[in-house]
């Protein structure tokens, strides 16, 4: 009955209401804008999964939470992206209600499991750096764990709506399913803003207090130091600008969807036009493009190993000396009257 419902609610809208939320042609532009997203994003994260798994020079602790990152981008690409593609060139969402649920149910899980990762691999990076001498070991049963942490705890924030306590609908234009951060029941709001305090504040946080420390690590050490060349301020200024770059990534795909949704729960009054509530949606999926690129292709090692099998062995930055410019530990900055301390990599 309600699938029903929701079916001729979805039809009747697309002769009426949403016609009048966005013409033809917009619902074409975005059709072609996500499809350009999830296709790019389909074939970034495959050839990150299918070189980690050929090269065992790859298989490190710190790849696996980047596989997992390029599996949950790919997770929300094939079951977010693209029927969003489908529904928008439709000008409707035609997969009825339990399309609806099961589109919003795999964003939300593969989303948070992105978010969740993205937060551990801050953590992994945080310690290696910071304690390359053995004081804090960073083990492959660590990056096992933080693994298993992002998708139970995707798991068990996802589901509620799926039993009574929350709600999944249609958001923005009305071609995708999204939580419904809109609603004034109780339950949806409750609901809404513990999901926003776990499942978004507090990864954030995890990733701005260890790239916070990082840095300031990388500085104190910095400060002690003499350099002949330079080359340590180099060393501060490289690995600063790459944290600048993944939080960034972070805040311009996920922050204006949290945003958005954080305004209209604390101001019941506030009217957002569906195409403006649309665009955050946007955001938040492109980041199947962004991650990969950021997290995984900016490492010279897994991007040279990459190059040669998309062409077919032929690698133009072969030349490259084999460490990358963002590899560094505070062991590499500390040199020894007697020997330099070997550098490990930051990613």
């Amino acid at each position: 009955m309600e699938s029903a419902a929701f079916h001729r609610n979805s039809s009747s809208s697309n002769s009426s209401a949403n016609t009048e939320l966005l013409s033809r042609t917009g619902y074409t532009i975005l059709a072609v804008i996500m499809g350009v997203f999830s296709v790019a994003g389909i074939i970034l994260n495959v050839v990150v999964i299918v070189v980690t798994v050929k090269h065992r020079q790859l298989r490190q602790p710190l790849s696996y939470a980047l596989v997992n990152l390029a599996v949950c981008d790919l997770g929300c690409a094939v079951f977010g992206g693209l029927p969003t593609t489908v529904t928008s060139a439709m000008g409707y969402f035609n997969l009825g209600r339990v399309g609806c649920v099961l589109e919003a149910f795999a964003v939300s899980f593969f989303g948070i499991a992105s978010l969740c990762t993205v937060a551990v691999i801050s953590v992994e990076r945080y310690v290696v750096v910071c304690y390359p001498m053995g004081a804090v070991l960073f083990q492959t049963r660590h990056a096992v764990a933080g693994v298993v942490l992002s998708w139970v705890w995707s798991f068990v924030w996802s589901t509620p709506p799926l039993f009574g306590w929350g709600t999944f609908e249609l958001e923005g234009v009305k071609t995708s399913c999204a939580p419904k951060w809109h609603s004034r029941d109780v339950g949806d709001m409750s609901y809404m803003i513990i999901f926003f305090f776990l499942c978004f504040a507090l990864p954030f946080s995890v990733v701005m207090v260890s790239y916070s420390r990082l840095l300031w690590t990388l500085r104190q050490v910095t400060k002690l130091q003499v350099s002949e060349t330079g080359s340590t301020s180099r060393v501060e200024m490289q690995v600063a600008r790459m944290v600048v770059v993944m939080v960034l990534a972070f805040l311009v795909t996920w922050l204006p969807y949290a945003a958005l949704a954080l305004a209209v729960m604390i101001d019941s009054s506030l009217y957002v036009d569906p195409v403006i509530a649309t665009i955050p949606v946007y955001f938040a999926k492109s980041s199947t493009v962004y991650n990969p690129i950021i997290y995984i292709f900016m490492n010279r090692q897994f991007r040279g190993y990459t190059v040669a099998a998309v062409l077919c062995g032929w690698n133009p930055w072969s030349s490259e000396p084999q460490t990358s410019e963002n590899e560094t530990t505070v062991a590499s900055v500390i040199k020894t009257p007697k020997k330099i301390v070997p550098k490990k990599s930051l990613e």
